[in-house]
């Protein structure tokens, strides 16, 4: 079974007495454990598209199914426990907590979605720190490192509850290529460990290279999908 099926999607935004199509009959499925790469202009619908199915937002028309549930029906509360148990984020502006360090800002959905216990907590941040190479920066806060290390803890956050979905719009935008190709390895070690799928909206060249499947958007329409093999769902 599909982990993502969209059926013709379509998203619309009122603006005063405009209304914006950022996506218009949009139709595809995603199966488990996927590497994703949705690529397109600026303004083609990716970011829409990722914001839909991580339950941010929900469409205008058509059906979404994620992991077996309409997405789309969710109410807000519903929307939020959906993904803290399934979904892992990485945005483009970090989302980190100010106030929180490095260390605490992983584990926070540890303890306020998944409530796991401390020694796992403890193994698993140590793991993706060590991952995303930020070990030695645990006890500083967001205001302390660059816009690179932050990038590394949100993606280390995003992968430290072990989800099924991780959505990444532009993670290595503010990555160095050594460290964008650490964290793309890393990425499809979780695949191929745990099943993750990820879906990335991304302009970078190694993210593309490496997505198994491309679907292409422009003008929020759905214009062609490149399926280049790669691991085996089944």
């Amino acid at each position: 079974m599909a982990l993502i099926i969209a059926d013709h999607i379509i998203k619309d935004y009122q603006t005063e007495d405009v209304v914006v199509h950022a996506l218009k009959d949009v139709t595809f499925e995603i199966e488990p454990a996927s590497f994703v790469s949705f690529v397109g202009p600026s303004g083609s619908g990716k970011t829409t598209l990722l914001n839909l199915v991580g339950c941010l937002d929900k469409p205008s028309e058509g059906t979404l199914m994620v992991a077996d549930t309409d997405v789309a029906r969710l109410d807000r509360k519903a929307g939020a426990a959906f993904r803290g148990r399934h979904l892992g984020f990485i945005f483009q502006d970090f989302n980190l907590i100010p106030v929180l360090t490095v260390y605490e800002n992983i584990e926070y959905p540890l303890i306020m979605v998944q409530n796991i216990p401390s020694a796992e907590r403890k193994e698993r941040i140590e793991r993706v720190l060590a991952a995303v190479g930020m070990a030695d920066q645990k006890d500083k806060y967001p205001g302390q490192i660059s816009g690179g290390q932050k990038q590394r803890v949100a993606i280390a956050r995003a992968l430290v509850t072990n989800p099924k979905l991780v959505l990444a719009d532009e993670p290595t935008a503010n990555l160095d290529s050594a460290t964008a190709y650490a964290v793309i390895e890393l990425m499809k070690k979780m695949r191929d460990d745990l099943g993750t799928t990820f879906i990335f909206s991304t302009h970078d060249t190694k993210i593309v290279g490496e997505a198994e499947i491309i679907f292409t958007l422009e003008d929020g329409e759905l214009k062609g999908k490149e399926n280049k093999g790669g691991r085996s769902n089944g």
